[in-house]
């Protein structure tokens, strides 16, 4: 049985901009008409690729979840069933929230920020819990909203690496992902950069120290085909594809030169 993972950043945010450039995290800002632009192409891409979702799964945040409707309403497929979950959330990016890329990198320089930024065990400075980009309040991650899946409680999270990411990422993968993967459907995810480095990082078997050179552009999707093994595993079948490369390649560049 075969089955396709897409896999896609949702699509430019207010807070991409090169006019503001900051840092969002789990900050919810929305798409700007360029984002929104980029779903509608996305949508496009998989109509034209004949790529039909039987399941979507998103993040808690406004710009995945718009980005995904779009996506849907371009393929016909408003009708599937969504998943919604923090698990899927950018990463945190802790007191880096809220704050622009070009004041954190005249606070701790190139060589820090870098690490901080796109290393893949090295947690930026916590955010305090009473600063307007805490989520503690944020009735998304009420505890009565909680999966099960651990014992992990989304409100207390303070600051991620991508390490941190891939474990809360790992049980949700294995108990909703997977399972659907092999019984040879067309699962799509839309979330965010860091998200997607880690699939990335995990299906593509990328080293830990290259993992910091991975960047993920706004808006287009990521293609990886699976098949079952006879263990009844979903098996990954070589590098993912975008279906613009042109665009992809664009995108890359925009969001490394975020960082400078």
């Amino acid at each position: 049985m075969t089955s396709q993972l897409i896999v896609m950043r949702h699509g430019e945010s207010v807070w991409t901009q090169k006019s503001v450039n900051r840092f969002a995290g789990w900050v919810d800002v929305p798409l700007t008409d360029r984002g929104l632009e980029q779903a509608r192409h996305a949508g496009q891409l998989l109509k034209e690729s004949g790529l039909l979702p039987d399941m979507v799964f998103t993040s808690l945040l406004t710009r995945s979840i718009v980005t995904a409707n779009t996506v849907l309403d371009l393929v016909d497929r408003a009708w599937i069933p969504v998943e919604r979950t923090w698990r899927l959330n950018e990463r945190h990016y802790g007191a880096f929230q809220g704050q622009t890329r070009p004041a954190m990198l005249k606070r701790y320089g190139q060589q820090q920020f870098n690490i901080y930024r796109r290393s893949y065990d090295v947690r930026p400075p916590a955010i305090e819990t009473d600063s307007a980009y805490f989520q503690g309040q944020d009735p998304r991650y009420a505890p009565a909203l909680a999966d099960g899946l651990d014992s992990q409680n989304p409100a207390g999270i303070r600051a991620e690496c991508l390490k941190d990411l891939l474990l809360r990422l790992h049980p949700f993968w294995g108990s909703r992902i997977a399972p659907n993967l092999v019984q040879d459907r067309t699962v799509l995810v839309v979330t965010h950069g860091s998200v997607v480095r880690s699939l990335i990082k995990v299906l593509e078997k990328v080293d830990d120290k290259d993992i910091k050179s991975i960047n993920v552009p706004t808006g287009v999707p990521m293609v990886f085909s699976f098949e079952t093994n006879r263990h009844g595993n979903p098996q990954v079948q070589g590098p993912g594809r975008y279906l613009d490369q042109k665009a992809a390649n664009q995108g890359m560049a925009e969001t490394e030169a975020l960082g400078r």
